[in-house]
Protein backbone atom coordinates (compact mmCIF):
# COMPACT_ATOMS: atom_id res chain seq x y z
CA UNK A 1 0.00 0.00 0.00
CA UNK A 2 1.25 3.76 -0.75
CA UNK A 3 1.13 5.39 2.19
CA UNK A 4 2.47 8.85 1.66
CA UNK A 5 0.89 9.07 -1.70
CA UNK A 6 -0.51 12.77 -1.54
CA UNK A 7 -4.68 13.34 -2.66
CA UNK A 8 -3.81 15.96 -5.29
CA UNK A 9 -1.44 13.78 -7.89
CA UNK A 10 -0.11 13.83 -11.76
CA UNK A 11 -1.35 11.34 -14.05
CA UNK A 12 0.11 10.12 -17.17
CA UNK A 13 -2.04 8.17 -19.47
CA UNK A 14 -0.74 6.38 -22.35
CA UNK A 15 -2.35 3.65 -24.59
CA UNK A 16 -0.92 1.66 -27.31
CA UNK A 17 -3.02 -0.53 -30.17
CA UNK A 18 -1.26 -2.91 -31.88
CA UNK A 19 -2.26 -3.94 -35.39
CA UNK A 20 -0.75 -5.52 -37.83
CA UNK A 21 -2.22 -3.62 -40.83
CA UNK A 22 -1.89 -0.57 -39.07
CA UNK A 23 1.49 -1.14 -36.79
CA UNK A 24 1.31 0.61 -33.72
CA UNK A 25 -0.73 3.85 -32.47
CA UNK A 26 -0.41 5.35 -29.19
CA UNK A 27 -1.94 8.36 -27.58
CA UNK A 28 -0.18 9.76 -24.39
CA UNK A 29 -2.26 11.92 -22.53
CA UNK A 30 -1.27 13.94 -19.14
CA UNK A 31 -3.95 15.27 -16.52
CA UNK A 32 -4.45 15.97 -12.96
CA UNK A 33 -6.50 14.53 -10.58
CA UNK A 34 -7.16 12.98 -7.22
CA UNK A 35 -5.91 9.60 -5.52
CA UNK A 36 -6.93 7.11 -2.31
CA UNK A 37 -6.86 3.93 -1.33
CA UNK A 38 -10.07 2.29 -0.27
CA UNK A 39 -10.83 -1.50 0.75
CA UNK A 40 -7.30 -3.19 -1.22
CA UNK A 41 -8.61 -1.10 -4.37
CA UNK A 42 -6.28 2.30 -5.76
CA UNK A 43 -8.61 4.64 -7.07
CA UNK A 44 -8.16 7.32 -9.56
CA UNK A 45 -10.55 10.47 -10.11
CA UNK A 46 -10.01 12.50 -12.50
CA UNK A 47 -12.06 14.56 -15.13
CA UNK A 48 -11.22 14.69 -19.27
CA UNK A 49 -12.35 17.18 -21.95
CA UNK A 50 -12.62 15.95 -25.42
CA UNK A 51 -11.82 19.15 -27.96
CA UNK A 52 -14.84 20.42 -29.42
CA UNK A 53 -16.92 20.08 -26.68
CA UNK A 54 -17.65 21.70 -23.21
CA UNK A 55 -18.90 19.08 -21.26
CA UNK A 56 -16.50 17.39 -19.45
CA UNK A 57 -16.15 13.35 -18.97
CA UNK A 58 -15.40 12.43 -15.10
CA UNK A 59 -13.73 9.12 -15.22
CA UNK A 60 -12.75 6.90 -12.09
CA UNK A 61 -9.92 4.10 -12.19
CA UNK A 62 -9.93 1.30 -9.42
CA UNK A 63 -7.52 -0.93 -10.04
CA UNK A 64 -5.13 -3.46 -7.41
CA UNK A 65 -3.41 -6.57 -9.14
CA UNK A 66 -5.94 -8.80 -9.63
CA UNK A 67 -8.52 -5.89 -11.80
CA UNK A 68 -9.06 -2.64 -13.37
CA UNK A 69 -12.45 -1.04 -13.61
CA UNK A 70 -12.83 2.33 -15.41
CA UNK A 71 -15.69 4.22 -15.11
CA UNK A 72 -16.75 7.53 -17.29
CA UNK A 73 -20.07 9.67 -17.02
CA UNK A 74 -20.46 13.39 -18.67
CA UNK A 75 -19.77 13.30 -22.74
CA UNK A 76 -18.94 9.75 -22.78
CA UNK A 77 -20.32 7.14 -20.45
CA UNK A 78 -19.19 3.65 -20.10
CA UNK A 79 -18.34 0.79 -17.02
CA UNK A 80 -14.94 -0.98 -18.13
CA UNK A 81 -13.98 -4.43 -16.55
CA UNK A 82 -10.40 -5.96 -17.07
CA UNK A 83 -9.57 -9.11 -15.28
CA UNK A 84 -6.83 -11.57 -16.57
CA UNK A 85 -8.62 -14.55 -18.80
CA UNK A 86 -12.07 -13.23 -18.81
CA UNK A 87 -14.09 -11.63 -21.45
CA UNK A 88 -16.11 -8.58 -20.28
CA UNK A 89 -18.75 -6.94 -22.93
CA UNK A 90 -19.62 -3.15 -22.27
CA UNK A 91 -21.08 -0.09 -23.71
CA UNK A 92 -18.61 2.96 -24.82
CA UNK A 93 -21.52 5.53 -24.83
CA UNK A 94 -20.20 8.45 -27.16
CA UNK A 95 -21.90 11.49 -28.50
CA UNK A 96 -22.04 9.54 -32.18
CA UNK A 97 -23.95 6.89 -30.69
CA UNK A 98 -23.19 3.55 -27.94
CA UNK A 99 -20.81 0.70 -29.19
CA UNK A 100 -20.33 -2.23 -27.74
CA UNK A 101 -16.73 -3.43 -26.74
CA UNK A 102 -15.58 -6.86 -25.62
CA UNK A 103 -12.49 -6.81 -23.31
CA UNK A 104 -10.32 -9.37 -22.23
CA UNK A 105 -7.36 -8.41 -20.01
CA UNK A 106 -4.02 -11.16 -19.95
CA UNK A 107 -1.94 -9.01 -17.80
CA UNK A 108 -2.00 -6.49 -15.03
CA UNK A 109 0.89 -4.86 -12.64
CA UNK A 110 1.29 -2.96 -10.40
CA UNK A 111 4.44 -1.18 -9.21
CA UNK A 112 4.13 1.41 -5.82
CA UNK A 113 6.46 3.65 -4.12
CA UNK A 114 5.77 6.27 -1.64
CA UNK A 115 4.95 8.74 -4.47
CA UNK A 116 4.41 7.16 -7.32
CA UNK A 117 2.29 4.36 -9.13
CA UNK A 118 2.75 2.36 -12.14
CA UNK A 119 -0.24 0.62 -13.73
CA UNK A 120 0.39 -1.73 -16.98
CA UNK A 121 -2.92 -3.79 -18.42
CA UNK A 122 -2.46 -5.78 -21.72
CA UNK A 123 -5.79 -6.77 -23.18
CA UNK A 124 -7.62 -7.47 -26.47
CA UNK A 125 -9.98 -5.26 -27.57
CA UNK A 126 -13.32 -6.27 -29.63
CA UNK A 127 -15.73 -3.97 -31.54
CA UNK A 128 -18.76 -5.09 -32.08
CA UNK A 129 -17.79 -8.69 -31.58
CA UNK A 130 -15.14 -8.13 -34.24
CA UNK A 131 -11.26 -8.74 -33.02
CA UNK A 132 -9.91 -4.86 -33.27
CA UNK A 133 -6.46 -5.19 -31.70
CA UNK A 134 -4.11 -6.04 -29.05
CA UNK A 135 -3.69 -2.79 -26.32
CA UNK A 136 -1.91 -1.91 -23.39
CA UNK A 137 -3.03 0.82 -21.05
CA UNK A 138 -0.03 2.15 -18.76
CA UNK A 139 -1.04 4.46 -15.79
CA UNK A 140 1.90 6.72 -13.99
CA UNK A 141 0.45 8.15 -11.34
CA UNK A 142 2.55 10.28 -9.19
CA UNK A 143 2.30 12.95 -6.09
CA UNK A 144 2.00 16.72 -6.94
Amino acid sequence: MVINMTKEVQIVIQGLQFDEADGTDKVETLIDGTYFYKNQYHYVVFEEKLEGFSEPTKSTIKFNEKEMTLVKHGLTNTHMLFEINKKNRTSYGTPYGNIMLTIEADRIAVTESDTEIQLQVGYRLEVNDVYLSDCVIQLNIKQK
